[in-house]
C-alpha cells in the first residue's frame, strides 16, 4: 500500500515536471515568438475580422476595430497601417475614386479632376502615416535587421501614394514615394526571403515605372530606371498566392493591371474568384461587369451590370452601394449597343444618385444629355447641359456643356 501511494506520487511528481518543463521548453518559446514571415498582430482574430469588414466594404465597422487594436497596441506600426488603409479606402469609395474604369488607361493622368476631400481627412491621413513612418524609422534604428518595419514603412508609403495619386493628382511625389516603398521591401526581403508580402510594392513599381508615358518618366526622374511589366504581374502573383496581408489587394491590382493590358480573360478570372469570395464587395461584383464590357462582352455585362443593381436593392446585400457606378457601366454598355433610350435613363439614374460626387454626376448629366439630344428631346438635354454648368465643383465638362447648348449633340459630331 505504501509502494502503491509512493509510485501514484512519483508519477504525478514526474507528470507536473514533464509538464513545467514542456512549458517552459525551446519548443514552447518557439512557438510564443512571433509568426515568421510577418507581424504577429498580423494574424489576431481582431485584425483577422477587420479585415473581413474591410473587403466587404464595411469601413466604419471594420475601422472600429483597428482602432482598438491600434489603442492596445501603440507601438506596432502595422495596427496603425490597417487604420491608414480603411481611412484612405473610405475616402477614395466616399468620392467614387475607386470606379476602376476610371483607371483602365493612362488618360487619368491627363484629366485634372478636382477632389473635394475635407481638411480634416486630409490631415488625419498625414498624421497616420507621419506616425508609422516615425515607428517604422524608430525600430530600424534599433535593429537593422527588422524585416517587419521594413515592410511596414514600405506599406505605410504605398497607401500614402496612392492617395496622393489619386486626390491631388501628385503623379511625381506619389511614383518616387513608391520607389522608395520598393526600396524598403526589397529590404524586407533580404533579411527575410520568404516574407512574401514585400513582393507586392516590388511588383506595383515594376509594372507602373514600365507603363508610365515618356514626359512622366522625365518628370519623375525615371528615365533608365529599370521596369518591366510581365514582371511585375510575377512579382504580384507572389504576393497574391504566398502573402499573409496583401493577397487581396495583390489580386484587385493584378486585375486592374492585366485590364490596362487589354488581358481581359486573365482579369476576368482573377475579378471573378474575388467577387465569389466576397460576394458582397459591391466593387468586385461591379468590375467584373466593367471587365465583360471591356471584353466586348456587351450583353453579359448589361445582365451583369442589372444583377449588380438588382442585388443593391436587397436588405444588407452591400454595404452604401455607389449606385452610380453601376448605373453609369449600363449605360455606357447599352450606348454602345445603340439603346439609346436605355442609356439616357441610365445615365440619368447615375446622375440622380444621392451620393454622387460631383465629377460622377456631372459627367452623368452631360451623357443624359447627349442621349436627349440623339432622342430629339431637345428640352431634356437643355436643361442636363445647364446642370453641368452649375457653378462650383468639378469643371471637367463645361467646355462640352456649352458647346451642346449652342448645337445639339449629334448636330456638333
Amino acid at each position: 500500500m505504501s509502494l502503491k501511494f509512493r509510485s501514484s506520487r512519483s508519477l504525478r511528481t514526474l507528470l507536473s515536471t514533464l509538464l513545467l518543463a514542456l512549458l517552459l521548453s525551446p519548443l514552447s518559446s518557439r512557438a510564443a515568438q512571433p509568426t515568421p514571415h510577418t507581424d504577429p498582430i498580423d494574424l489576431t482574430p481582431q485584425v483577422q475580422e477587420s479585415l473581413r469588414l474591410f473587403y466587404n466594404l464595411n469601413f466604419d465597422a471594420a475601422l472600429k476595430i483597428q482602432q482598438q487594436v491600434a489603442l492596445e497596441h501603440p507601438n506596432d506600426p502595422m495596427a496603425w497601417n490597417f487604420v491608414l488603409t480603411t481611412v484612405i479606402f473610405r475616402e477614395l469609395y466616399n468620392q467614387d475614386l475607386l470606379d476602376t474604369t476610371y483607371y483602365a488607361h493612362n488618360s487619368f493622368l491627363t484629366v485634372k479632376r478636382e477632389v473635394d476631400v475635407p481638411q480634416a481627412t486630409r490631415d488625419h491621413i498625414e498624421y497616420l502615416t507621419a506616425k508609422v513612418l516615425q515607428l517604422t524609422d524608430a525600430a530600424i534604428s534599433a535593429n537593422s535587421s527588422d524585416a517587419n518595419a521594413y515592410f511596414a514603412r514600405s506599406y505605410a508609403k504605398g497607401m500614402h501614394a496612392v492617395f496622393i495619386t489619386l486626390v491631388n493628382h501628385a503623379y511625381a511625389a506619389a511614383a518616387r514615394q513608391g520607389y522608395s516603398a520598393r526600396n524598403d521591401s526589397e529590404a524586407c526581403l533580404k533579411i527575410d526571403p520568404q516574407y512574401a508580402d514585400a513582393w507586392m510594392a516590388i511588383g506595383i513599381q515594376r509594372f507602373a515605372v514600365a507603363s508610365l508615358p515618356g514626359w512622366l518618366r522625365v518628370i519623375v526622374g525615371f528615365m533608365g530606371m529599370g521596369g518591366n511589366r510581365q514582371q511585375g504581374l510575377e512579382d504580384l502573383w507572389k504576393s497574391a498566392n504566398q502573402g499573409i496581408v496583401t493577397p487581396i489587394e495583390s489580386r484587385t491590382i493584378l486585375s486592374l493591371f492585366l485590364r490596362h493590358d487589354r488581358r481581359y480573360p486573365d482579369a476576368l478570372q482573377v475579378e471573378r474568384g474575388l467577387a465569389k469570395e466576397y460576394p458582397h464587395n459591391y466593387i468586385f461584383c461591379l468590375e467584373v461587369a466593367n471587365l465583360l464590357k471591356d471584353e466586348g462582352q456587351g450583353l453579359d455585362a448589361i445582365a451583369t451590370y442589372k444583377q449588380v443593381i438588382a442585388d443593391a436593392q436587397k436588405p444588407k446585400y452591400f454595404v452604401e452601394p455607389r449606385l452610380e457606378l453601376a448605373w453609369f457601366g449600363l449605360a455606357d454598355t447599352e450606348r454602345g449597343y445603340n439603346m439609346i433610350p436605355q442609356a439616357a435613363y441610365g445615365y440619368t439614374q447615375a446622375a440622380t444618385q444621392p451620393d454622387a460626387s460631383d465629377w460622377m454626376r456631372k459627367r452623368a448629366e452631360l451623357a443624359a444629355g447627349e442621349m436627349y439630344d440623339l432622342l430629339h428631346e431637345r428640352p431634356k438635354a437643355i436643361h442636363m447641359y445647364q446642370q453641368v454648368l452649375i457653378p462650383g465643383g468639378d469643371q471637367t465638362k463645361a467646355s462640352d456643356a456649352h458647346r451642346y447648348l449652342q448645337t445639339p449633340y449629334g448636330m456638333a459630331h
